[in-house]
């Protein structure tokens, strides 16, 4: 399959990427400073641009999202337009990779989206990431029923077993996932033939 894979230098995206190439995949990366394209998904503008460009060197089967902006802070220093920021990064952005594939993306292709555990699972300043992973979770099963034959999920996971050292104390207890398991679940959605699910990852 070509697949269109959003935010691939980040530690998610680089697992996703090696995951999908050792299975023989074409891969077109972007990202806003790196990557086969250079281009901002938070921007309707861009993300039209994007698709001109990728198609330009075949049809795409599929889009596979591993980015996403939220901000971190107690609920009483939240600002409206901190809440706002989120929505638009995480929310919004892979709303419109959908929104403007459906014409650009093959007939039985696909989309998959990144949410995460705080949308079940919140910790101490994450009520903007919990908003954003349940409303990008909410659309996933609302867009299911309409575009079909085209297939869309999304991939929740915990705290990254590789990134214990640097965000574990913000999850005890919680159980972490390998990048090499998350990466399963992206093929599990763009492989497989399940639509409007959320891959809960724990």
């Amino acid at each position: 399959m070509r697949i269109l894979l959003i935010g691939a230098a980040g530690k998610l995206g680089t697992a996703v990427e090696q995951a999908l190439v050792e299975r023989g995949h074409d891969i077109t990366t972007v990202g806003r400073s790196s990557g086969d394209l250079r281009y901002d998904i938070t921007d309707p503008a861009q993300v039209a641009a994007m698709y001109s460009e990728a198609r330009r060197a075949g049809p795409l089967d599929a889009v596979a999202s591993a980015a996403g902006d939220v901000l971190y802070k107690p609920v009483a220093d939240m600002e409206p337009e901190d809440y706002t920021s989120a929505f638009h990064g995480k929310v919004l952005a892979q709303i419109d990779l959908v929104r403007q594939g459906l014409t650009r993306v093959a007939e039985r292709g696909s989309f998959t989206l990144i949410t995460g555990v705080l949308s079940r699972d919140p910790i101490p300043t994450s009520s903007a990431a919990a908003m954003a992973n349940g409303a990008v979770e909410a659309f996933v099963r609302a867009a299911s029923i309409e575009i079909a034959p085209q297939r869309i999920n999304a991939v929740s996971p915990t705290v990254f077993t590789e990134s214990l050292e640097k965000y574990g104390d913000f999850f005890p207890g919680v159980p972490p996932v390998p990048l090499a398991e998350v990466a399963q679940a992206y093929i599990r959605s763009l492989e497989g033939a399940h639509t409007g699910r959320v891959y809960e990852l724990a």
